[in-house]
């Protein structure tokens, strides 16, 4: 494989357990540059477990995380992150709350020097999310979706090789919420970057997704009845991505495809074997020990 070819995310067979309790099991994926990635599952299948692999706020009990085809550390200005929670200072205007990031990287005396050149980056930043002209405000003069837009902004100007969002939207009202979709889609279309984004919401994943990832604990193997099995991927999905109208939601392949995911990633009663996800985009797969599948592998699974 060239440097060229080489995923930006790259996760190999990752496992996270807490003392006896497996979270994650063998997950294995790789993301390209520019994809907006979403992942789904159902109620404890570790979505914002693998959210904080990735940040670097948790490490893996085993299996490795590659950014750039380097091992990912502890948090640093490569990922950013929107959590659903503003991560915005009330104290301070939305322009410092921008600001604040590159000020803190360049230290004081730094920070002062550049203020004028790190004002005019604010700007450009809040420019892109339609919020300039409200810089000089604080956040409890904006509404929710404003304060979230800011708070991307404020990941943005750190130039973050890959943006993760924990259920960014899940505390705004349905109108806003859809709202925030189109907004993002419509960022996302204009600089392409590189989006990992968490949500419960199975129709917001697929609005906004270029692909769907899920991640469900409800599958089996060769490993027999008694193994503790944690979540992995069980499906992954591309979709085209063009200008949508929120009108799409409304269509049968629309509403087909909500019932599919949920088949394969939440019914307890529906558990697939390994060697029978829907693994279909062309950049996933997936490694099974010999334990897990005692008979020849389907064709796209990878031993």
């Amino acid at each position: 494989m060239s440097a060229n070819d080489t995923p930006l995310l790259q996760i190999i067979d990752v496992d996270k357990a807490y003392d006896d309790k497996v979270i994650l099991d063998n997950v294995d994926l790789n993301v390209r540059a520019g994809e907006l990635c979403t992942l789904v599952g159902p109620s404890g299948s570790g979505k914002s477990t693998l959210l904080r692999l990735v940040l670097g706020q948790e490490f893996p009990s085993a299996g490795r995380l590659l950014l750039d085809g380097q091992p990912l550390g502890f948090p640093d200005p490569n990922r950013g992150i929107v959590f659903q929670r503003y991560s915005l200072f009330p104290h301070q205007t939305v322009l410092q709350n921008v600001t604040l990031g590159l000020k803190l990287k360049a230290g004081l005396r730094e920070g002062w020097r550049r203020k004028a050149e790190f004002r005019k980056e604010a700007l450009h930043y809040l420019e892109r999310v339609r919020l300039a002209a409200h810089g000089d405000k604080y956040p409890h003069e904006l509404s929710g979706g404003m304060q979230q837009r800011v708070a991307i902004a404020q990941s943005l100007i750190m130039k973050p090789r890959i943006l993760l969002m924990d259920e960014p939207f899940g505390a705004l009202d349905p109108d806003t919420r859809e709202e925030m979709q189109v907004f993002l889609l419509e960022l996302w279309d204009e600089v392409r970057m590189t989006v990992f984004f968490v949500t419960h919401d199975l129709e917001e994943a697929i609005y906004l997704g270029t692909r769907i990832l899920v991640l469900s604990q409800y599958y089996t193997d060769d490993r027999g009845e008694h193994v503790r099995r944690g979540a992995r991927i069980v499906a992954d999905y591309q979709l085209p991505r063009v200008a949508a109208s929120t009108e799409v939601k409304k269509s049968p392949e629309f509403g087909e495809l909500i019932r599919q995911v949920r088949q394969e990633g939440f019914s307890p009663d529906y558990l697939q074997h390994v060697r029978e996800f829907n693994l279909h985009h062309p950049d996933a797969y997936q490694t099974l020990t010999d334990a897990e599948h005692q008979a020849p592998p389907a064709s796209g699974s990878i031993s």
